[in-house]
């Protein structure tokens, strides 16, 4: 089966798939391969092959390999026996990224998230809904970017998380320059803009490829749209995600004070603080969107307050 599921690292190529390009290209393409490296090497059983890579590039590499373990279990009615293994095991410090990943999955299959797989984490399972955003963009960009389609079938809450991922993705489309993110943002509907800067975010604090002089111009952008909260949101994730990994690269700590005007530790507690005021129960959809408002409402009493 592996070599049936086999992914070519070429396909990232950013040329190949008429992205912009520009000096953040051989970043962004780093990127692309190590999440085909995490994924070819789940389905080949050989997943320490991800411990090979820097440090800062295994988040990439869970990404893939939750696709791959979500991909294995769909295809072999496991329920998500794979998927809760690499969550509980050897991507315990990728819980978001793998399930991102997941959402790839459901994307290639032509899936909705998350059917077919039981017991993930309650709230978490909701970024497969983002992963399944960037997956159409990145690879269905006419349709997505061009044409500004989403997928059928899907309430706001869906929607709202789905243009999250399409704005992660943005920031690979024009290829991390910040002035033409915001340019590219600003041609979608008002109504789906929010989200978008959210995705944005989180990509630029993540991901990295731009100078504290982009990303200043990055927030100067979304705030004249009026979206500097979401903004800062998804820089905050990314703050989260890098924190909880243990490895957080010099490109997250100097976007941190830029996008979230917080240092990475204050502004990844934001998250933690939001999550807790939800309660033990929280699973829905209208959860995890609560959980991205109180991010946002952590960032506005920082920003009242200095």
């Amino acid at each position: 089966m592996s070599r049936l599921l086999w992914q070519d690292p070429g396909q990232v190529r950013l040329g190949m798939r008429r992205f912009r390009l520009g000096p953040a290209r051989d970043l962004l393409e780093e990127a692309g391969r190590s999440f085909t490296t995490g994924f070819n090497a789940m389905v080949a059983g050989e997943p320490g092959r991800i411990d090979d890579l820097r440090d800062d590039l295994r988040g990439f590499a869970y990404e893939g390999a939750g696709m791959a373990c979500a991909t294995l279990d769909l295809l072999t009615l496991t329920g998500g026996r794979r998927l809760r293994e690499l969550l509980s095991g050897q991507g315990l410090l990728h819980p978001h990224l793998i399930h991102l990943g997941t959402g790839w999955a459901y994307a290639r299959m032509r899936l909705r998230p998350m059917w077919g797989i039981r017991s993930v984490h309650p709230l978490l399972r909701w970024m497969a809904h983002d992963g399944f955003g960037f997956h159409q963009g990145f690879f269905c960009a006419d349709r997505t970017v061009g044409r500004q389609r989403t997928a059928g079938l899907m309430d706001r809450t869906r929607r709202a998380i789905f243009d999250q991922g399409l704005g992660r993705m943005l920031w690979f489309h024009e290829c991390a320059r910040a002035d033409d993110v915001a340019l590219r943002i600003a041609e979608f509907p008002a109504g789906r803009r929010a989200d978008l800067w959210s995705g944005a975010g989180l990509a630029a604090t993540y991901v990295g490829g731009a100078s504290t002089r982009d990303l200043e111009r990055l927030a100067s952008a979304a705030s004249g749209d009026g979206f500097r909260a979401h903004l800062a949101q998804g820089s905050a994730f990314a703050c989260a995600f890098r924190l909880i990994s243990g490895v957080v690269p010099d490109h997250t700590v100097a976007a941190a004070p830029v996008l979230c005007g917080a240092e990475v530790d204050e502004a990844a507690a934001w998250t933690d603080t939001a999550l807790v005021a939800l309660g033990h129960n929280a699973c829905s959809g209208e959860d995890y969107q609560a959980w991205r408002a109180g991010i946002r409402k952590a960032w506005a009493r920082r920003d009242r307050d200095t």
